[in-house]
């Protein structure tokens, strides 16, 4: 179990679960995806309108002709200075559903009969004096009231003026999940009523039209047309997205001298006093309500519309999960510098689409998703790869501290692909050292009754040899008693590995002199070593069973190290001792620095030919 949830496949496991949950399109990845298309609209340039301007009914406006509500026939003669002007369609996006107190519903109703649009809104409480108007259906769809946004009633202006007025628009908005608008619903039901926004009605009154076509397809509607004005294309509930790329020429109502400047504009008369004006959540912050009537308007007369394609979903979700599926395999086999490039890169493209797409197409594509999952699969992948490094790493600590020196070590756990485990050809030089004149000091302290002395002894020998072993770059295989095998270029290459073998066991010779004058001031009897070293190609790596191994080597090159070892105690120099290296042949072809002498020709157990053995100058009698 342990293996599988370190394995670095899991990371797929990781991604097919983030993959299944973007496919349900939670509201948590709605809201990012919403605040990722939040800062592709913050990023357009804005410039100055050429097709609407405002009139505000504002503080200014509110000190020249009173408290509001105003009589309507100050509203009226604001309206008919902006005809002298020669403006166009007229928008006062306010809710008249109750008679003006002050009597002055007739001028505002002869006001508002040429080219003035007003507002009504959709309700929960009420439905009186509604405006609806026809729309005929195109394209073989399904009945496109299934996907309009539905109230339960609506609330219109009072029968005079939305009998008089050119048109009459709805005023709702239909935020976000978050409480965000981005987008508004350009026509919208009650029953099987349809009734259009303001901006869409601006449009009708403009062309002169009494109705509009919608076109539908098995996902929804798909466009809004009135006759004469290009198509409006939507998304299934005839919503368009906002453009916040526009400023627009502003006047207060006040400063009727200065209409002229709207002259030719489509012009919205909207309240932005304090308290008045109502203020909606969008994207680029809070905005007065006719604001987004503005923006609305905007967009369809500018024909720019923002797109939101019904497979974007898809297609992000397939581009997420293709990415992390490379980014999985980088993160195994891939080294770290490529990982970082590979996870930069993928942001910056990601982003660099996004800003392309919208930039060059207007259209919205969801970078958010892709770097979520790219985050959360590459870090999974980056974390699954520092834990099987590390177990990797402490296989390797454990499994070699006993018998290389801590460098080696350290070099094997920084790079363990200098380890090549399960079994390499290589090769490599054998020692075999053993203690000659052992049983002496043996009987010695049994006859004393101490064997706790005999292991002091024993463990001073070998913790003496084997750190001469692990200075010159060798590998404890085993003890075996008091004999050591060891060996050189396995795990970490070395390429002199047969002088080095010689050279470890001249050392050790020197070291067992040093030995002797020890055991002499303590009494005891005289020890030699024989040590016997080979080169030749063997198998080295894990050998075992599936629950216990060793690192070792087998091999014939191995068997003769051990036969030269044992060969040790047939040879004597001028005094008599024991010479205490011996090598082959094949051992004294790689030596450069160390000078050989040839011993004798031997026959050894298992072999038919006669191996020519050799030990080093230093060893000669003089």
């Amino acid at each position: 179990m342990k293996k599988l949830l370190t394995h670095w496949t899991i990371a797929f496991v990781t991604l097919f679960a983030l993959t299944f949950i973007g496919l349900q399109d939670p509201q948590i990845k709605e809201i990012l995806r919403l605040k990722s298309f939040d800062l592709l609209l913050q990023s357009e340039q804005k410039e100055t309108s050429q097709n609407i301007g405002v009139v505000t009914i504002d503080e200014k406006a509110i000190e020249k002709y009173g408290q509001w509500p105003w009589n309507r026939e100050v509203l009226a003669d604001i309206i008919f200075n902006l005809r002298q002007v020669d403006v166009g369609v007229i928008v006062v996006p306010i809710l008249f559903s109750e008679p003006d107190r002050l009597g002055g519903d007739d001028l505002f109703a002869e006001a508002v009969s040429e080219f003035v649009v007003i507002g009504q809104l959709g309700t929960t409480q009420t439905n009186k004096n509604a405006v609806n108007r026809g729309v005929a259906k195109v394209g073989s769809g399904n009945n496109p009231l299934d996907y309009m946004f539905e109230w339960p009633g609506m609330l219109g202006p009072i029968e005079q003026l939305g009998k008089k007025a050119s048109g009459v628009g709805v005023l709702n908005t239909a935020p976000e999940v978050d409480g965000v608008t981005r987008r508004i619903p350009l026509i919208i039901r009650v029953g099987d009523e349809t009734y259009p926004s303001v901006a869409l009605e601006v449009l009708r009154v403009a062309y002169g039209q009494q109705s509009y076509r919608v076109k539908t397809d098995y996902s929804g509607i798909i466009a809004l047309s009135v006759r004469g004005f290009k198509p409006i294309y939507t998304d299934p509930h005839s919503r368009i997205w906002l453009r916040w790329n526009k400023d627009y020429q502003t006047v207060s109502a006040a400063d009727i001298d200065q209409f002229d400047t709207l002259a030719g504009k489509t012009v919205i008369i909207g309240m932005s006093a304090e308290g008045l004006g109502g203020i909606i959540a969008t994207p680029v912050g809070e905005r007065y309500a006719y604001e987004l009537g503005a923006s609305t308007l905007e967009t369809l007369i500018s024909g720019k519309n923002i797109q939101r394609y019904d497979l974007s979903l898809m297609a992000e979700l397939a581009l997420a999960f293709l990415i992390a599926g490379v980014l999985i395999i980088v993160v195994r086999f891939g080294p770290y510098w490529l990982i970082g490039v590979t996870l930069v890169g993928t942001y910056v493209a990601l982003v660099y689409t996004a800003k392309y797409l919208f930039d060059n197409y207007a259209m919205l594509a969801d970078a958010s998703w892709p770097i979520i999952v790219v985050t959360i699969v590459g870090f999974h992948s980056v974390f699954n790869r520092f834990i099987l490094e590390f177990l990797q790493k402490q296989q390797i600590r454990k499994q070699f501290e006993t018998y290389l020196d801590p460098r080696q070590v350290a070099i094997l756990q920084k790079d363990p692909s200098k380890l090549k485990l399960g079994g390499e050809r290589k090769e490599m030089s054998f020692l075999f050292m053993d203690i000659v004149g052992f049983t002496p000091i043996s009987e010695h302290y049994k006859n004393n009754d101490d064997p706790e002395g005999l292991v002091e002894i024993i463990n001073d020998y070998l913790n003496r040899m084997t750190k001469i072993v692990l200075d010159n770059g060798g590998t404890i295989d085993k003890y075996m008693g008091d004999c050591i095998m060891a060996f050189w270029n396995a795990p970490l290459d070395c390429p002199n590995h047969a002088e080095m073998a010689v050279k470890t066991s001249i050392e050790c010779a020197n070291e067992t002199e040093q030995i002797k004058k020890v055991l002499k001031e303590k009494g005891l009897p005289e020890i030699n070593i024989g040590s016997g070293v080979n080169t030749g190609t063997c198998i080295v790596g894990n050998m075992g069973s599936d629950t216990r191994f060793d690192y070792s080597v087998i091999g014939d090159a191995v068997n003769l190290a051990a036969r030269l070892e044992a060969a040790t105690r047939n040879y004597k120099d001028e005094k008599g001792n024991v010479v205490p290296v011996l090598y082959s042949s094949h051992t004294m072809e790689k030596l450069s620095k160390i000078k050989s002498i040839e011993v004798d020709k031997i026959k050894v157990k298992g072999k038919e030919e006669l191996i020519t053995i050799y030990k080093p100058v230093m060893f000669s009698t003089k």
